[in-house]
């Protein structure tokens, strides 16, 4: 059954009463209880995607999560009635709704993954914490640099866990190079290469009415109001600005983070950045807007010098004086065998916990710890991606950035842009 219910709406989009509470400056939630190894946790699962084996990011994180003992997939909501009723069936015992406000009320509910498009992850991430529910938010985890500031104060103020779902953090040859790099075995570093692939390029495209199944204003949610084109929904999302960052914030998210890990830069960025592209060859309002090729060269503190450009293979690369060490998913090379096999010693840190993502987003709610790639983590890695793109949009600007103060110091207009302006969709279009 389908739980829809009207609800009195107010600001950003949300219920009056957690909009009241989340402008309460002395709001805490306080230490939550710690659940123990043998208790439930149910979870909602707000934007599942389309069937298993097609364009699913939520649904197949829901399924993960449903594999650990003791977690339980109780909710499922999506604006999309088709992709919601396939959801339904691969949860059978869950309640599905088609509004995430409901899902909140769900009794019993303890944490929710999103899986929406990007531009939906605040709203639902800051509403899900201040209601008391930890959450797991696909990455990149936010549509602007604000948007992760954002967040972050709602975990500090909720007290509430999540988990960027970054998961490369939690591989071990990601870590394993992390280690290696952290721990001097390639000497000091000089440069880092991040590839990334390339975006598509795309339309014109026919603007038509939307479908039945789709809750067209509601899938736009903050983002502008726009006609519907089926290009822009679903998997395609990612090339549209409005609603995500191109291949910048989508594999960008992933490598930028394991760079900011390895130079130990993690609660940081870059001093400065400027990046270069194509873009789209036919932009307008009825195409693509992302870029489909970009190199961006940052400057790290101690004079590291960082690329990221869709022109290198895909992984991360970390340069130093004494040789280099180049990842990625499912491999591990270096410039000599030795860097890789020789141990490092037993007293050196490390930065692995020795389980899968979803396991360490399980344990740290149920010890309320934080995650190997929270709040903190997700945003700045996100929001190299976001000065990457302002750059990008501005043709190329170079802009100098306060990692500590997080604004772009020598461009008013660019500085701007770290946040946007989100329509109130409860009005409708």
């Amino acid at each position: 059954m389908i739980q829809r219910t009207t609800m009195a709406a107010g600001a950003a989009g949300m219920p009056g009463w957690l909009a009241a509470r989340t402008r309460e400056d002395s709001f805490s939630m306080g230490a939550r209880p710690k659940k123990g190894p043998n208790d439930t946790i149910n979870v909602g699962l707000i934007g599942p995607g389309g069937k298993l084996g097609g364009y699913r990011q939520g649904a197949g994180v829901a399924y993960w999560c449903g594999t650990k003992p003791n977690m339980k997939i109780v909710a499922v909501c999506d604006v999309d009635k088709v992709h919601l009723w396939d959801s339904k069936q691969n949860h059978a015992e869950s309640t599905a709704y088609t509004d995430y406000r409901e899902l909140l009320e769900h009794p019993g509910l303890d944490a929710v993954i999103i899986g929406t498009p990007d531009h939906w992850h605040c709203q639902i991430a800051v509403a899900a914490l201040m209601a008391g529910k930890d959450v797991y938010c696909e990455k990149p985890l936010t549509l602007t640099i604000d948007e992760g500031v954002r967040i972050r104060e709602a975990v500090r103020r909720s007290r509430g866990v999540l988990q960027t779902g970054s998961q490369q953090r939690s591989d071990g040859r990601f870590q394993q190079a992390v280690d290696l790099v952290r721990n001097g075995r390639v000497g000091r570093i000089k440069q880092v290469i991040c590839g990334l692939p390339g975006g598509p390029t795309g339309g014109p495209f026919t603007a038509e009415a939307a479908p039945d199944n789709l809750d067209w204003n509601m899938w736009l949610g903050p983002a502008p109001a726009a006609e519907y084109i089926k290009q822009r929904t679903h998997g395609d999302f990612r090339w549209w600005m409005e609603y995500s960052g191109g291949m910048l914030t989508d594999w960008g998210a992933h490598h930028h983070d394991i760079m900011q890990w390895g130079l130990d830069m993690d609660n940081s960025g870059p001093l400065s950045l400027y990046a270069e592209g194509a873009p789209q060859p036919n932009i307008g309002r009825h195409s693509y807007t992302t870029f489909p090729s970009f190199r961006v060269t940052m400057k790290y503190p101690n004079d590291v010098e960082v690329i990221s450009t869709n022109a290198e293979p895909n992984g991360v690369k970390f340069i130093g004086d004494d040789g280099w060490i180049f990842v990625t998913r499912g491999d591990i090379k270096a410039s000599a065998e030795n860097i890789l096999t020789s141990p490092l010693p037993d007293s050196a840190p490390r930065v692995g916990r020795g389980v899968d993502h979803m396991q360490d987003w399980i344990d740290c709610m149920r010890e309320r710890r934080a995650p190997i790639c929270s709040a903190e983590v997700g945003h700045r890695s996100a929001t190299v991606c976001h000065l990457a793109n302002i750059s990008l949009r501005l043709g190329g600007r170079e802009l100098m950035w306060d990692a500590k103060r997080e604004r772009i110091t020598n461009d008013a207009e660019a500085d701007a842009m770290r946040a946007r302006h989100e329509r109130d969709w409860t009005k409708g279009l």
